[in-house]
């Protein structure tokens, strides 16, 4: 994997001076911010790899600065941190368009561990070329139906209208676009896009209504992405 580069935003300075040495520690290049207006500032200079969002900030909250950053079009990979448990929460955050979601305190190992998983899922789909490689052998676009999708700009067009996704929502739609009318169980869906053995079923069931709710005419009654009761899901272009 390339050199990793995080923006951690936080008002507590003993956790950024926490994370920060357990980045740098693993050689993460970390970029600290105690609230959103220097955060944004920094996301306005360079392009981070992922950001890591705590939820209880005095300035603007994390759910209020995820809602600002995917309304604007900045759809780099939101790790959400919290001292909230509830599951109330973290689907919002999810719904929001948050890539995951860590509870304090939580290990620091863990939390590389998820950096780098996020990272990696998030790179998989966004092929670069260089003079040295052939084009004619890297597939960069596909066409499935009314779908057009750009593998190296992240992007998704439908009746040549563009799609806004965030990175996991893009990697969930490569999935069905690259099987279509394959069915996939819940597992095999947060093993693929995940990475993951452990299922969980609320993400899974927040990422599909997200997905329908941007790709379908009718999301209560999608023609594209549908359930198959009691076993999974499966994409008909």
């Amino acid at each position: 994997m390339n050199h990793i580069s995080v923006l951690v935003i936080d008002d507590e300075k003993s956790v950024l001076k926490a994370i920060s040495a357990a980045l740098k520690h693993e050689k993460i290049d970390a970029t600290c911010s105690s609230g959103s207006k220097e955060a944004l500032e920094y996301l306005k200079k360079q392009s981070f790899d992922i950001i890591l969002l705590d939820i209880m900030m005095p300035e603007q909250d994390g759910f209020s600065f995820l809602k600002e950053l995917r309304k604007n079009q900045i759809l780099t990979p939101v790790l959400l941190l919290s001292g909230r448990e509830e599951d109330a929460a973290q689907v919002e955050g999810l719904e929001l368009g948050a890539d995951d979601y860590m509870t304090k305190p939580f290990s620091k190992s863990v939390l590389v561990s998820k950096i780098r998983a996020i990272v990696r899922r998030n790179q998989q789909y966004a092929p670069t070329s260089s003079p040295a490689q052939n084009s004619s052998t890297m597939q960069t676009v596909a066409t499935l139906g009314n779908f057009t999708i750009h593998f190296d700009s992240q992007t998704v067009l439908k009746g040549g209208k563009e799609i806004s996704l965030s990175s996991k929502e893009f990697a969930l739609l490569c999935l069905f676009m690259e099987n279509p009318e394959k069915l996939f169980t819940k597992q095999e869906i947060f093993t693929k896009v995940w990475k993951s053995e452990a299922s969980d079923d609320n993400t899974i069931l927040v990422y599909i209504k997200r997905l329908r709710d941007k790709i379908e005419t009718n999301p209560s009654r999608p023609e594209h992405l549908m359930t198959v009761w009691g076993k999974g899901y499966k994409f008909i272009p």
